[in-house]
């Protein structure tokens, strides 16, 4: 599944991992007034657009090695399972089909090397999509890629009422059929309505072969199975202990020959990765920070490339939690959080700025896109905050803490990495926070753990980032809010949520009118929740050897904003 959501690690989430979209790359930052648009310096500029290095394939060499970093080798390496995350997608996309593909700006075009036609069509009400699937196109196990695999994907992904725990049900619950078309070659999708968002669905395909929720659920955990996969690259070497997985190109591969020879993703913390760049072990490293900029500054061959992101970094709350299951405690907690002075603080000397984040189903620069937030109610009003809490009988002890019925106000709030930037921002929150009385304790974890701990919710609040891969919007809006979200783990969501999501914008036939009743829902969602609270996108900024092209082409990351590109195409330029 292309775009839904998914989310990134908190130290990803701080401002040195990031996400994009597309045009030209700048610097930027506009001053942390308290209600303002980005803390920072005065005069800073936004970042827009993409930045990474496009290249025609002649102008590219055959040959060579790329090492790539990465946080996390996750124990759930299916894409398409609900506790899947960015890096995920990320390993998954470099062995498995790419059928859809998109450009920067969020257009989304069929891969012919999978696709000869992709038609959309209404008929009797119902849209219908038609896939003809590339005769060539085999999966690495030898059997051919035919409708099948559309209606697998589909019932492994439109609902979590048969045992499958997909990343969202969103548009494959409303499927009515999948079903063979003129030879087997041909998948016909009907809906049983109109549907908007078609472009958004089947980029992950599940091999036929994934046919029970055991195999769906289970057999990905710690397990890459490059047997079902199918592409120009194929699984060499898989090391989950060691952190490393390598690639190779694919004997199997029907289209354009891959450019690189190997390609390698190692697990590196915040302070490893940058080490390792400057001593040549790895090719590309993220530097959105000024510490990490500045190490970088004397580095010769190398280039930074900067691009805005299509992901929103956020905190959640974990309504489980008895000192957080009231919602006026956890619309105080969000109304005393100043995102302008964490943001001035990320942010240091990146000379950057952007518009408030204000939703999680559109961006600023989306159009239709409305500041649910404060639709919802939210400013940052320390006063306020503490008469909330003072009125719903939080009382202060001796030592300032609030306290209730014999429970504290107080929680763990995790850190992932040794990124100092990843620490001061927690460090930011728990003063913040204990302005209206709430202990919050920062605790320093690998980022090895963020997965695990994310999923099991060993939390009480955590920080991280949602990830999107495409411009859809409102299209997922479950995803977000619903009460199974595999995002929204702050237990917040209703089975009246879920119905209002169907009934009041899903049911509807345009994406205009989808997205209109979406952000309005959202802002409403928001002031009868308060589980989820959206704190900056921030700019990705990555810094690679020269010459290396065609940068970050997997879904849902990197510096081409919406961008999904053939991963065949990466490789150095030619000298």
């Amino acid at each position: 599944m292309k775009k839904q959501q998914k989310w990134i690690g908190a130290a990803a989430a701080a401002g040195a991992l990031a996400l994009v979209l597309a045009g030209c790359a700048g610097g930027g930052n506009d001053g942390g007034n308290g209600g303002g648009s980005g803390g920072g310096n005065e005069g800073a500029t936004e970042i827009t657009g993409a930045d990474y290095n496009p290249q025609p394939r002649e102008n590219l060499q055959q040959g060579g090695e790329a090492v790539f970093p990465i946080t996390e080798i996750p124990e759930q390496l299916n894409a398409n399972h609900s506790d899947g995350s960015v890096d995920t997608a990320t390993i998954w996309e470099w062995y498995n089909p790419q059928t859809i593909l998109m450009t920067p700006e969020g257009e989304a075009y069929a891969n012919p090397n999978y696709l000869t036609d992709w038609t959309t069509e209404e008929v009797d009400g119902k849209t219908v999509v038609t896939y003809t699937i590339n005769p060539d196109a085999v999966w690495n196990d030898g059997t051919p890629i035919t409708w099948e695999a559309y209606n697998q994907t589909w019932i492994a992904n439109r609902s979590l009422d048969e045992g499958y725990i997909p990343n969202t049900t969103d548009g494959y619950s409303l499927i009515e059929s999948v079903e063979q078309g003129e030879d087997e070659r041909q998948a016909v999708v009907t809906f049983k309505q109109v549907y908007p968002w078609t472009n958004g669905l089947f980029w992950h395909l599940v091999n036929p072969a994934i046919n029970t929720p055991e195999l769906f659920n289970e057999a990905y955990v710690n397990q890459v199975h490059p047997e079902w996969g199918a592409g120009p690259y194929t699984v060499d070497e898989y090391d989950a202990n060691g952190g490393t997985i390598t690639f190779v190109p694919n004997e199997n591969w029907w289209g354009d020959e891959p450019l690189l020879d190997k390609v390698t993703f190692r697990v590196l913390d915040d302070t490893a990765e940058i080490n390792a760049f400057r001593n040549g072990e790895i090719d590309m490293a993220v530097t959105g920070t000024e510490d990490r900029l500045a190490q970088v500054a004397d580095m010769e061959g190398v280039v930074t490339y900067r691009a805005q992101r299509t992901s929103t970094n956020l905190l959640e709350i974990n309504a489980e939690r008895p000192q957080f299951a009231d919602l006026e405690v956890r619309k105080a907690l969000l109304m005393a959080i100043d995102r302008d002075q964490i943001k001035e603080v990320v942010w240091n000397g990146l000379d950057y700025t952007e518009p408030d984040s204000g939703s999680f189903n559109l961006f600023p620069f989306q159009e239709g896109y409305v500041d649910a937030l404060r639709e919802a109610g939210w400013e940052f009003n320390v006063e306020e905050a503490n008469a909330i809490l003072d009125e719903a009988g939080w009382v202060r002890g001796e030592d300032g803490i609030r306290e209730k019925d014999g429970v504290r106000l107080e929680g763990v709030l995790p850190l992932f990495g040794d990124d100092p930037i990843v620490e001061a921002r927690g460090r930011i929150i728990q003063t913040q926070l204990a302005e209206v009385g709430a202990d919050i304790t920062p605790e320093v974890r690998p980022s090895s753990d963020f997965s695990n701990d994310l999923t099991t919710k060993n939390w009480d609040l955590v920080m991280l980032g949602f990830s999107s891969s495409d411009p859809y919007g409102v299209a997922y809006m479950c995803q977000l809010y619903c009460s199974d979200s595999g995002l929204n783990l702050s237990s917040t969501g209703t089975p009246e949520i879920d119905e209002r999501i169907a009934n009041e914008v899903s049911a509807l036939p345009t994406a205009e009118e989808q997205t209109e009743a979406g952000m309005k829902l959202e802002s409403e969602i928001m002031a009868e929740t308060w589980g989820i609270f959206p704190l900056y996108a921030g700019p990705w900024i990555v810094t690679a050897k020269e010459g290396l092209a065609n940068l970050t082409p997997e879904t849902y990351t990197g510096l081409d904003l919406f961008g999904l590109q053939p991963v065949e195409n990466v490789g150095w330029e030619k000298e």
